[in-house]
C-alpha cells in the first residue's frame, strides 16, 4: 500500500451506525476513506472522561492503537438548559448503560414535562478529535454547536438519538424532519467536521 493511500484511510472510533453513516456522508467529496473501528475489531473503551473532549481523545487513541491508522473520534451530546446541561456527556446512556434511543427520549420528556416551551432551550455539542497516531501529543480538536429547543413529543423519522425531539427554529421542524443533506450542513457534527477538514488541509 502506498503511503498516500494509507494517509487517506482514517479509522472512525465509533460503532454507532448512524454516526458512521453521517460522517461518511459529510466526507463523501473528500479524498478520505473513513473505516469504522468495527472492521479492525477495536474493543470498546470505557468513557471515563469528565468532558466531551476527554472522552473523544480516549476513543481516538484506542482506535489508533488497535488499527495502526490515524483516528477520528467525536464525543457529542445534548445539553438542556433547564437540566443544568444534562444529559451532556451521558447523552447516549441517559436512561442506563445500554439505553435505546427511545428510552433516552422518554426519560428526557419525563424530566421536562413541567417545563414550559420558553424554558426548553438546548443545544447539541460535538467535540471532534483527530490523532495521527496513538501517542500524538498535539491532537486536532474541533468543536461544533447547534442551538434549538426540546419538543413536547417526537416528530420525524430521520436521524437518530435525540433528533426527533430537537426543534430547529430556523426551519420550523425537528432535526429528524430535515433532509440528511440539510442536517449535515446545520448540525454540530457537520460544523466540527468542516473545521477539521480545514485544519487537515492546512
Amino acid at each position: 500500500m502506498s503511503s498516500e493511500s494509507r494517509h487517506n484511510r482514517i479509522v472512525l472510533a465509533s460503532s454507532n451506525a448512524g454516526k458512521v453513516k453521517e460522517i461518511n456522508q459529510l466526507l463523501s467529496n473528500q479524498l478520505i476513506q473513513v473505516i469504522p473501528q468495527s472492521e479492525f475489531n477495536v474493543p470498546e473503551i470505557e468513557e471515563t472522561g469528565l468532558t466531551f473532549v476527554e472522552n473523544a481523545i480516549l476513543k481516538a487513541r484506542n482506535a489508533a492503537r488497535h488499527s495502526g491508522l490515524p483516528a477520528i473520534a467525536d464525543d457529542s451530546g445534548l445539553e438542556v438548559d433547564a437540566l443544568n446541561g444534562a444529559p451532556g456527556i451521558r447523552s447516549a446512556r441517559f436512561a442506563g448503560p445500554a439505553a435505546t434511543d427511545q428510552a433516552n427520549n422518554d426519560k428526557l420528556l419525563e424530566q421536562l414535562k413541567e417545563v414550559p416551551e420558553a424554558r426548553r432551550s438546548a443545544r447539541f455539542q460535538c467535540l471532534l478529535v483527530y490523532l495521527r497516531h496513538p501517542a500524538d501529543p498535539t491532537p486536532l480538536i474541533c468543536q461544533g454547536s447547534w442551538e434549538g429547543r426540546i419538543l413536547f413529543q417526537p416528530q420525524g423519522e430521520n436521524g437518530f438519538g435525540y433528533d426527533p425531539l430537537f426543534f430547529v427554529p430556523d426551519h420550523h421542524c425537528s432535526s429528524a424532519q430535515l433532509r440528511p443533506e440539510l442536517k449535515n450542513q446545520l448540525s454540530h457534527r457537520g460544523r466540527a467536521l468542516r473545521e477539521l477538514l480545514v485544519k487537515l488541509s492546512n
